[in-house]
């Protein structure tokens, strides 16, 4: 993060949004010249797509797995690969050569517009820098730990409420201001000593130019707008990638999760790479 924009090693995110896939954006963190497939596997029919899933596959791929350490960055490459697609699979992405926000958007009955908003979505949430799950991720990997069980590492990091479980937050939010006013909804959340979930960014104290990025694709519903304006006015604090992945659930009509499915889905990428470096 470089005065105030987002960098993936020397390409702007938001610019490098615009177009690309998360398969593309896996090339350039990866370091790799093509982009990288992310193969899935045939589901399980056994387990529903979700977090749930996700943690059981990764686990299963983890005990599988053989140690990071002495190995080329070829095969670490590959094992990455391979444990991004279960991961995509476990997710909700349906099988096939597609890039995963197809794959995902077919699941998900949404349209071509909708499908190129999850890929910036993805695209977007690929890296940010050495946050929490990356730093679990970095530190499974300084233990030799397969490469699945790295990613595992970063996902059980992500699963907490300060972390990926922001987005559960946004989504309660916007019911409470669904039910009470987006300004008495702001009122009673701040009243209880708590931070307004999805609304300002540390490092980016001008606001979050991911958010930015992705709400300028997407329609930003009634509510959705009310409750930004409100937590303006109150707190000075302008939307950051959570609140914009709310809106982009709300408008599609996704699973309540998939602000996290999205999330871990890109980010998955992000910690292979700090676990390959």
């Amino acid at each position: 993060v470089l005065h105030g924009h987002l960098v993936y090693r020397g390409q702007d995110a938001v610019a490098l949004s615009a177009s690309a896939t998360l398969e593309e954006t896996a090339a350039v963190l990866w370091a790799l010249p093509e982009p990288v497939a992310f193969r899935a596997p045939a589901p399980d029919a056994a387990h529903q797509p979700g977090r749930a899933s996700a943690f059981a596959q990764l686990a299963v791929l983890a005990g599988q797995g053989r140690p990071s350490l002495g190995r080329s960055a070829t095969s670490l490459h590959a094992d990455a690969a391979h444990a991004v697609g279960v991961l995509a699979s476990a997710l909700g992405a349906s099988a096939g050569p597609d890039p995963v926000h197809r794959r995902l958007a077919r699941d998900w009955s949404v349209d071509a517009a909708g499908a190129d908003a999850i890929r910036r979505a993805l695209v977007l949430l690929a890296d940010h820098e050495l946050n929490a799950s990356t730093f679990a991720a970095r530190v499974a990997a300084s233990t030799g730990a397969p490469m699945a069980a790295c990613l595992l590492a970063g996902l059980a990091t992500l699963s907490g409420h300060r972390h990926g479980g922001a987005g559960e937050a946004v989504m309660q939010l916007a019911e409470d201001a669904g039910r009470h006013g987006a300004e008495a909804a702001t009122r009673r959340w701040l009243s209880h000593d708590r931070p307004l979930p999805s609304f300002g960014h540390p490092l980016y104290p001008d606001g979050d130019p991911r958010a930015a990025a992705l709400l300028s694709v997407i329609d930003i519903d009634d509510l959705s707008q009310s409750l930004r304006d409100a937590a303006l006015a109150a707190t000075g604090t302008r939307p950051n990638i959570d609140f914009a992945l709310a809106v982009l659930t709300r408008g599609l009509g996704l699973p309540r999760d998939a602000p996290f499915r999205l999330f871990a889905l890109a980010r998955s990428v992000g910690w292979a790479a700090h676990t390959i470096e």
